[in-house]
């Protein structure tokens, strides 16, 4: 292979090199793979990115080399990348966001897998749009992290709030809530956690509010940490950083009982695209809190 091939209208060098072992059936990733791979998927995905500061994964020698997330956009990236500033504990910085194609196809040639994308956008940093739980296993197995992500959808329907679903790419589920932005982060997951309160009162022995893994047992995490100011959420179809490339794919609620978490892999999307389409081609309008808060007190 060249030395150099173009995607999208970006150079991506050493196009050869292997970003992801292959695994299983899965063939590995290289990096020019990634930037097609990229290309192909965004109009998927670019909704889901565009407007939103990211934190990208890089692996410059691929998976089994170092790697870091990198925040603050490098001074070398073409003026055709959007940025925006963020507040940080020390200091504003820039961050990339990803509107364009050209864009996505860049963080492949940087040999970023994954960006990690805020939970709110450039024009009001300080109010997200989306309300995440993150369900975490603790031990292998499906059933326990499957029933502790079917509470928390059925918990948020009976409150009112439609969400949607989708594989974190390895090895729980996500939970996602479109929000009105009419809160800020701290009283987003201030409601998050009274959720989850509730979902471990009624579960104590399949769900927990402990993050750390020695105190966990067997219990699934349920983790609402993310929603705050600066935290992400690996986007739909972004690929994870693990062998054979598996990707955070969107699913329906009768889906999860049959797609694993890490079941959807780069090579496959297209075959899966075609049978069954974007679950979340329409998403849910974005959603107040109001009435869901004191439904929620009266389950307290």
């Amino acid at each position: 292979m060249s030395e150099e091939a173009e995607v999208a209208g970006v150079r991506v060098t050493k196009p050869a090199k292997v970003l992801v072992p292959g695994a299983g059936e899965a063939p590995e990733v290289t990096k020019v793979d990634l930037a097609r791979y990229h290309q192909a998927v965004a109009d998927l995905v670019l909704p889901h990115l565009r407007d939103r500061p990211i934190s990208m994964q890089r692996f410059p020698d691929g998976l089994g080399g170092a790697s870091f997330y990198e925040k603050k956009v490098p001074a070398h990236f073409p003026d055709f990348v959007r940025t925006v500033e963020v507040a940080t504990g020390e200091r504003p910085q820039r961050q990339v966001v990803v509107s364009d194609t050209r864009t996505l196809v860049l963080l492949a040639q940087q040999a970023c897998l994954t960006p990690h994308a805020w939970l709110s956008r450039a024009d009001r940093l300080e109010r997200p749009d989306q309300l995440v739980f993150d369900l975490d296993p603790s031990v292998p197995g499906l059933a326990a992290v499957r029933r502790a992500t079917t509470l928390v959808g059925e918990l948020l329907d009976d409150l009112g709030l439609t969400s949607v679903v989708k594989t974190s790419g390895s090895r729980g589920y996500h939970v996602v809530v479109p929000l009105r932005r009419l809160q800020g982060f701290d009283e987003v997951r201030d409601f998050a956690r009274q959720v989850a309160q509730v979902l471990v009162e009624r579960e104590p022995d399949l769900l927990t509010l402990e993050a750390r893994k020695d105190r966990r047992g067997e219990r699934v995490l349920v983790d609402v940490m993310r929603n705050g100011y600066g935290q992400t959420l690996v986007p739909p179809y972004a690929v994870r950083a693990r062998p054979g490339a598996p990707v955070s794919a969107p699913i329906t609620w009768a889906e999860l009982g049959s797609v694993e978490p890490d079941q959807v892999r780069l090579h496959d999307l297209d075959r899966r695209l075609q049978r069954a389409g974007d679950p979340w081609s329409e998403l849910p309008r974005g959603q107040g809190l109001g009435a869901a808060r004191r439904r929620l007190a009266r389950e307290s």
